[in-house]
Order: C-alpha cells, then structure tokens, then sequence
C-alpha cells in the first residue's frame, strides 16, 4: 500500500533525519470549522508543534493519493472543497484511491496511516465512540475497533460529548483497549473537563507515555493507547447547558430522520448553534492543546 502514499517535503526530511513526528487527523479540524476558519487552526495546530520541535503531519487522501503531511495546495483544497467530502474510515481507503477521490481521514484512518508509516503519536479533537440510543441504531464508531488494530498513542480531549460515554468505556475496556488519563484520573466528556467517569491509570509527563509505549511495544503488545488530555477549566464549557442542546439535536435528527456518517456532523453543528460561540473557543483550545501534548509525548519517542 506504501506506493500510494506522498509525503510533504517536510516530513519526508523529517523521516530521513529521524526527527519527531505527530500525525493529524484532517476531519476534526476540516470538517469541524467552516472556510477559512479550518485553515486558521490547522496553523494554530501545526505550529504549536512546531513550536515544540516536532513536525505536523496532516493525514487526508487528495486525488486518490494518501497524503502524510500536507502541501499548501493540498491543505487549500481540503478546507476549502467546494462539495461534501468523506469522512474516510479504515473501510473506505481502498475505494477512495480506486477512485482517485478526495478525503478527509477521521481518527481511525489517522492511526491506521500512521501506523502504517512508522508514525507513533496522533493527535485530534475527540475520538467517536458508541452513540446514544445504540440499542436500536447499533451506531458504533469505526475509531473504537482501530484501537485494537494500530500501535499508536492518540492523544484527545475524550469520546465527543454527543455520545453514550459509559458504553463508550465498556466497549474499550472490553476490547482490552488502555484509556489513560493526563494529569487526571477522570474521562473528559471532549469540551468539558468532568464527566463523572473514573479511570483507573494516570500519566504525569510525556515521559511516562514514552516509556509506556516502549514496553508495551518490547512485550510485545500490538493495540493503541488513547490517551485523554482534559480541557482546561477556563476553557470548558458548562456541562448541563452542553447536554441540553445535544438532546435538542438529537430530537431534531430523529425527526428529520438523519442516520449514519452525517449524523454526527449533523448534531455537532445543531450543538454550536445553540451554544453560539462557546462551543467554537472550547474546541480551538482543545486541540492546540492536545497538539502540544502530542508533539512532547513525539520528541519523548
């Protein structure tokens, strides 16, 4: 499969040279912000990375190609399509390049690629999980299953708070998935810190997770670890307030009978609305946030 992949010029110098890379997920900040407010995080993001002596690799699919790291071109036409792009899952890839399309990588597709590449640190917003109501819809994200496929270290402010985080937690810990928290020993529900979920492990450093993913790569072990940074409480939004408008979102979906990948799109947006711009600052700080923790956890590596 490596002979469809590009690499920018920068992170192939960075293979060459061994430097420290951190891999992106393309769909939380492409999909989630609208032209050309996506392009303006995505440079927040990438160069808090660089900041820290790491080098961002965004992962999308672009003519068919799959792209690690992304050509100013290549970024311009991803944030700024003109059309409804996939939100590209394990599943999909084969297609998308048969096809010669374009696409943006949700976390799954981030780990599988990186992984692929030699890439050991991934980085985004929040991951998909187990949505609420699964007892009808059977809705579970594709991001849950690659924890158990790709050797890598994601890094993100929780499952997204649309979800049914309880059963979220069961399925990874049933699956022998490790979710650890940073600097905490609660899940954050994505843009708040508390969700009232205990985990059982905590890293302090970057240097933990580093030494972490050593040994459980030197025993052997072949899984990922999802690593869960909180929002900072200045940052967060107000739990109760949050629900409100996820449950009136969810209403309206149903109503307008709205199902499977758009869904989650769908709700996200209905959610900001009625947050106004609460939600927007929470997710900016977020992921710059989990960039930085990221590009250090990289350089440990």
């Amino acid at each position: 499969m490596k002979k469809y992949i590009d690499y920018s010029k920068e992170v192939k110098e960075a293979i060459d040279a061994n430097k420290p890379i951190v891999a992106i997920e393309t769909a939380g900040t492409f999909e989630g912000f609208d032209y050309p407010e996506n392009l303006k995080l995505a440079k927040l993001v990438t160069d808090k990375i660089r900041e820290n002596g790491a080098v961002p690799a965004y992962i999308g699919i672009v003519n068919g190609r799959i792209k690690v790291g992304l050509e100013k071109d290549d970024m311009e036409r991803l944030a700024n399509p003109g059309r409804m792009l996939v939100k590209a899952s394990r599943r999909d890839i084969p297609m998308l390049v048969a096809k010669e399309d374009d696409a943006l990588t949700a976390v799954a597709s981030t780990m599988m690629i990186a992984d692929m590449v030699g890439i050991k640190v991934v980085t985004g917003g929040g991951i998909g999980g187990v949505h609420r109501g699964v007892q009808t819809s059977f809705d579970i994200s594709a991001d849950l299953k690659e924890f158990e496929k790709s050797n890598v270290v994601v890094v993100c402010s929780g499952a997204k708070s649309i979800l049914d985080l309880n059963l979220t937690m069961e399925y990874l810990e049933t699956h022998s998935v490790s979710i650890v928290g940073y600097k905490t020993l609660e899940l954050p529900a994505y843009m708040a810190t508390h969700s009232g979920i205990k985990l059982e492990y905590s890293f302090d450093t970057p240097k933990e997770v580093a030494k972490y993913m050593n040994v459980k790569e030197e025993l052997g072990i072949k899984s990922g670890l999802l690593l869960v940074n909180p929002i900072a409480e200045e940052y967060s939004v107000d739990s109760d307030k949050m629900n409100m408008a996820i449950d009136n979102a969810i209403a309206k979906a149903n109503e307008e009978k709205i199902t499977g990948k758009i869904i989650t799109k769908y709700i996200l947006t209905e959610v900001a609305k009625e947050m106004g711009g609460e939600s927007k600052e929470a997710s900016i700080h977020l992921n710059v946030a989990n960039a930085d923790l990221a590009s250090k956890i990289s350089r440990e590596l």
